[in-house]
């Protein structure tokens, strides 16, 4: 029996050693998307770029920046299965873990007539193309380059299009379809061209360091452990890292519902969940066919598929209230315990 003793020792230090490994390079890739996002900003103002599409394209794509970012490391080390799990399981926390739990602090969400106008249509459309694409659990260059296609019309579209809302007057008033951060005011006209310093620029190479890095080590981490505990590298991907890199998104959403802010809570996550699903997995599709894992495709899927379903229904009906909530977070376990065989 005391044979075994200094084997297990040495299996659980290596195992909480990885799991240090993961924590720290999975801060350092939320927090180098955060510095990313900040400085990119300041520099797109200054550039005098227009506060909407900021919004539309830095902040809404900068969320989404670490999954994007793991997606490459694990497409260079060779475990493409990844990649898919990471995005599936990202949108899938988004949805339940982060819309359910804004909603709960909240009290209720309020869906506004732009939201259903344009973005639920769009989030639907997009995750029928990416069920399609994954039917038949791989993903070639002609399917990652059709999702790119579909990407650049839908960023084209949002960018064009301004939706009209009525004010409390009854006037009508032109606001973007996409939250923007806290720095950057709903118009122009109340947007000053801020002065770039030569910490703008390190803050941004700062971020970019942390992308790279804690991206690197962080899929590292997550074959050793894979390996360690006998656990498929999807199955880690679509809980432990799709969780931390939603990290953004619930920090974004939570403070929004917080403080009453309903649009902004569910605008950052219609605009990150369809860049998971249309970008995040087919950009590195066009350099080598991803493989859908069988616990991602036969878990990860379907409560994808449900998942998004039930947001669109809730939208429709223009209110996310404390118990729907409640109810996205119980699916959200049930999902991880399916994964992991608890239940």
């Amino acid at each position: 029996m005391f044979l075994f003793l200094p084997i297990f020792t040495t299996m659980t230090s290596m195992i909480l050693f990885w799991v240090v490994v993961f924590i720290i390079s999975l801060a350092a890739l939320v927090k180098g998307a955060d510095w990313l996002l900040e400085s990119a900003e300041r520099i797109g103002l200054a550039a005098g770029l227009s506060p909407f599409i900021i919004g539309v394209v830095i902040v809404g794509i900068g969320t989404s920046f670490p999954e994007l970012a793991s997606s490459f490391v694990a497409l260079f080390q060779g475990v493409t299965e990844i990649i898919p799990a990471n995005a599936i399981g990202s949108n899938i926390a988004n949805i339940l873990l982060v819309v359910g739990l804004s909603a709960v602090i909240g009290g209720r969400l309020v869906v506004t007539k732009s939201l259903i106008d344009i973005d639920l249509p769009l989030l639907a459309t997009s995750t029928v193309l990416f069920l399609g694409v994954v039917w038949d659990k791989q993903i070639t260059f002609f399917e990652s380059l059709l999702m790119l296609i579909a990407y650049g019309i839908y960023i084209a579209y949002t960018i064009i299009h301004k939706d009209e809302l009525s004010d409390e007057n009854g006037d009508v008033e032109i606001l973007p379809s996409r939250s923007v951060s806290k720095n950057i005011a709903e118009t122009p006209e109340e947007t000053a061209r801020p002065s770039l310093s030569i910490k703008d620029f390190g803050v941004l190479f700062i971020g970019v360091l942390g992308l790279v890095f804690g991206a690197q080590y962080l899929i590292g981490s997550v074959i050793a452990l894979s390996s360690l505990l006998n656990i498929g590298a999807g199955v880690i991907a679509i809980t432990a890292v799709a969780f931390g890199t939603s990290l953004p998104e619930l920090m974004v959403s939570a403070k929004a519902a917080f403080q009453k802010k309903s649009e902004i809570a569910l605008g950052n996550i219609f605009g990150s969940n369809v860049f998971n699903a249309l970008v995040v997995i087919g950009l590195p599709g066009l350099f080598k066919t991803l493989e859908v894992d069988i616990k991602t495709f036969t878990i990860g899927v379907p409560v994808m598929a449900f998942a998004t379903f039930l947001f669109i229904i809730s939208g429709i009906s223009r209110r996310i209230h404390m118990w729907e909530g409640a109810f996205f977070l119980v699916l959200y376990i049930l999902f991880v315990g399916k994964l992991f065989a608890l239940f």
